[in-house]
């Protein structure tokens, strides 16, 4: 046998084993790919079933809790006959529970349907002022610390934005209630800037307690705590902060945090001026 026809063969094994091996790595290949997309299905499965069953407990609690607040309504507006002053604290008590049980309830519900995508979006051409009043009206009854003062720099909230009006005040509203939770003494700021690129940055700074550098990439995450004395005297549900940035997502936006331990901290959500995506109509012009 020639030299020629020893090479020829042995190329020809050479080839023949190269073939055998591609062919095995691309059963491998097919095979990993079947099992990213069963477990792909799986977790589709168990992200619409856990969605499904927050939605359901969700609805299901809703009943006992708008039970419980009306409840303790009648009771605090006397209408049965008065009340004593320890029996009035523990009601209040109640009812204070029970908004709190609400919230989460509700922080719940959202959360879910951002998670299935069920989450309906409503934009439409609105005034910044017109929101600012809608917050002050809101936070007026709330502010029972005589040290803490809720600023809002209406000047700065000018101009009109379309987007979904309900879900930026859903936003400032977790960031306000936060700020005038952890601060017991200064203020707490709110303020909106443009910046000038089609976007408008909303802010509330407050002087509480603030939040270490450590755990600042953990506190948009869902049911995060801070970890302080504060914390473990005024509970909270840990989903006010994560539906937030989901809700800024939603809205083509962003949300970021400053802070340092001791010094105050600054929330801030950057939404578009004009959300994209949706059809834009002309802002209504002001009647003179």
């Amino acid at each position: 046998m020639s030299s020629s026809t020893q090479r020829e063969e042995a190329l020809q094994t050479e080839l023949a084993a190269l073939r055998a091996e591609l062919d095995e790595t691309n059963r491998g290949v097919v095979a990993l790919y079947a099992e990213l997309d069963v477990q792909a299905e799986q977790l589709r499965r168990a992200t619409e079933l856990k969605s499904r069953f927050l939605a359901y407990m969700s609805h299901e609690f809703r009943m006992p809790i708008t039970s419980t607040l009306s409840l303790t309504r009648l009771l605090l507006d006397e209408v049965d006959g008065p009340l004593g002053p320890e029996q009035r604290r523990q009601v209040s008590f109640i009812q204070s529970t029970a908004n709190e049980f609400s919230q989460m309830v509700n922080d719940l519900l959202d959360l879910a349907k951002v998670e299935a995508g069920r989450l309906d979006i409503s934009p439409a051409w609105f005034e910044m002022v017109d929101l600012v009043t809608a917050l002050r009206g809101m936070f007026k009854p709330l502010l029972n610390n005589p040290d803490v003062t809720l600023i809002f720099e209406e000047s700065s909230f000018s101009g009109r934005l379309y987007t979904d009006d309900q879900k930026l005040s859903q936003i400032l509203r977790n960031f306000i209630s936060n700020a005038l939770k952890f601060t017991v003494k200064g203020e707490v700021r709110v303020s909106a800037v443009p910046q000038g690129d089609g976007f408008v940055t909303f802010s509330v700074s407050d002087t509480g307690i603030g939040i270490a550098r450590e755990l600042q990439p953990l506190i948009f995450q869902d049911f995060a705590q801070l970890d302080s004395p504060l914390q473990k005297r005024l509970r909270g549900t840990g989903l006010g902060l994560s539906l937030s940035k989901q809700l800024a997502q939603l809205l083509g936006g962003s949300v970021a945090l400053q802070s340092d331990r001791d010094r105050g901290s600054t929330f801030t959500v950057t939404l578009p001026v004009e959300l994209a995506g949706v059809p834009v109509p002309a802002p209504a012009r002001s009647q003179p």
